[in-house]
């Protein structure tokens, strides 16, 4: 089936975000801060991130309400939204990324004017609003996370927008993908089969989240550390809350717009065929 000149315009928009580098905070003010870092470090460990990636996938999906999405786009199910039209699923996205990143910027503010004590309580929240955008935004596709593999794929999402630097992006994408192929492979005669295969790779994926809390360990920790400095941690937090959820609804939107694509036959997967 062929593109349509908007179909077109986004596939473009894709392979951009995709060639481009991970913006985190430079390396200089890294260094220059290094004593915060480390401080900011021993308030939310590696490990305690991790635990909040677990518990916060969790309440993103209990958070994630699509009422308003039903309503907005005109639909009795978000199994519609599949195959409905790209250009309405971008607007649906669009009001539910502008929102998360008004809540951010909010929460951050609140937050930082506590300084680096805040930042115990800030980034389980924004851990949990950046997961509930990535959930919501696939809604407006007609994408729930209802499996194991939705669910990785999500996570993957976070991956790659989270991404220090572009082999961790590069790496993330290519897992989005693989997951993708996965899903669309899987038919009701290999449920069973998959299923016994999700329990070997439990542990696979128990080390995937490992990997995917040191890399936000390092990516929030370079955010946050200017959020340190109390006279200027509210303007911060509120600033560097905005800026990740921004960049998170983009990499969702990306995402999904490409899955839906392939979904729809517009585009062609070669590991598919």
């Amino acid at each position: 089936m062929n593109l349509t000149e908007y179909e077109t315009k986004q596939l473009s928009a894709i392979t951009a975000w995709k060639a481009e580098e991970p913006s985190v905070v430079s390396q200089a003010v890294g260094i220059a801060l290094t004593p915060v870092s480390w401080l900011i470090n021993k308030i939310v460990p590696v490990s305690a991130i991790q635990g909040l990636l677990e518990l916060s996938s969790s309440a993103a999906d209990w958070l994630t309400d699509t009422g308003d999405i039903l309503r907005d786009a005109g639909v009795s199910s978000l199994e519609e939204l599949k195959s409905l039209d790209l250009a309405r699923s971008d607007k649906l996205a669009d009001e539910v990324h502008n929102w998360a990143i008004g809540i951010a910027g909010a929460e951050g503010a609140a937050t930082g004017a506590a300084g680096i004590f805040g930042i115990a309580a800030d980034i389980p929240a924004v851990l949990v609003l950046a997961l509930r955008t990535i959930h919501k935004i696939g809604a407006c596709y007609g994408y729930e996370a209802k499996t194991k593999d939705d669910k990785d794929f999500m996570l993957g999402v976070l991956s790659a927008s989270s991404a220090n630097e572009m082999a961790e992006k590069t790496a993330a994408l290519t897992a989005l993908r693989m997951i993708q192929v996965t899903i669309a492979k899987t038919t009701w005669k290999k449920i069973a089969e998959k299923a016994a295969s999700d329990r070997l790779s439990k542990e696979a994926g128990v080390i995937a989240i490992k990997t995917l809390a040191k890399q936000l360990g390092v990516n929030l920790t370079k955010r946050k550390a200017l959020q340190a400095i109390p006279a200027i941690g509210a303007v911060v937090g509120g600033s560097v809350n905005s800026w990740y959820l921004r960049e998170i609804g983009w990499a969702a939107r990306r995402s999904f717009q490409e899955r839906w694509l392939v979904d729809n036959e517009r585009i062609v997967d070669a590991a598919l065929i």
